[in-house]
């Protein structure tokens, strides 16, 4: 995509997360967008950073570090999510990077990040993943065991602020949505980060909190080549 399109791009969908939240019956106290720009080049981030916007989304923590690190010094209030799934080799550079992570997804994780927020003196925000379509080849904590991973990522005294979701593709996303919701509210969390480029706007009339968009602002990706 060409990069004078993106800032266009991201105002419209800021336009859009303002339309959902207007006609939803109980829409979140805010709903934030996270630019997804994992695989982006800084060349197609600059410009969404040049309309002023400071919340951007990455999978991968190494792909992170290269492209944000100089951009962080350039732009010190950017606010960096980790929306990919964390190895637990690459904890401690996620905790040293990102502002929030939204993949906790299992004890070893949680014991795991809790270590490294003490040795670094910082603790990012937390979002349990729950696989609410319970498939396989998915990550994260079955809805059943919501519950209990809730409490125990409590019980280390992180800093869990909210529950995620990436819904099956082939269904319907709004009962996901649903139940992220009910679940978030049962344990008393704030955050809900649900809702991507094609169906954002129906998390947001389930009370989505962060929207993590990345095609519609940016354009489609250019995976790497294996």
């Amino acid at each position: 995509m060409n990069p004078e399109h993106i800032a266009q791009n991201l105002g419209l969908i800021l336009a859009r997360i303002e339309a959902a939240r207007k006609s939803a019956l109980k829409p979140a106290p805010a709903t934030r967008l996270v630019a997804v720009s994992k695989t982006h080049d800084t060349a197609h981030i600059r410009p969404a950073l040049e309309a002023g916007h400071r919340l951007f989304g990455e999978s991968r923590v190494q792909e992170a570090q290269a492209k944000w690190a100089p951009l962080k010094r350039e732009y010190p209030d950017i606010e960096l999510h980790l929306i990919g799934p964390l190895q637990t080799n690459k904890a401690r550079e996620a905790v040293a990077l990102f502002d929030a992570i939204h993949s906790v997804d299992r004890p070893k994780l949680a014991q795991i990040l809790k270590t490294e927020c003490e040795r670094a003196g910082r603790w990012p925000e937390l979002f349990i993943q729950i696989n609410t379509g319970e498939e396989p080849q998915k990550a994260g904590v079955a809805p059943k065991e919501a519950a209990a991973f809730i409490a125990e990522v409590r019980a280390l005294g992180l800093n869990l602020r909210g529950l995620m979701c990436i819904p099956p593709a082939a269904e319907p996303p709004a009962p996901h949505f649903a139940l992220l919701a009910k679940l978030a509210d049962e344990a008393g969390l704030a955050y809900r980060s649900m809702g991507m480029s094609d169906d954002f706007e129906t998390a947001i009339r389930y009370g989505a909190t962060h929207v993590r968009v990345g095609t519609a602002i940016f354009g489609e990706r250019d995976y790497p080549q294996a």
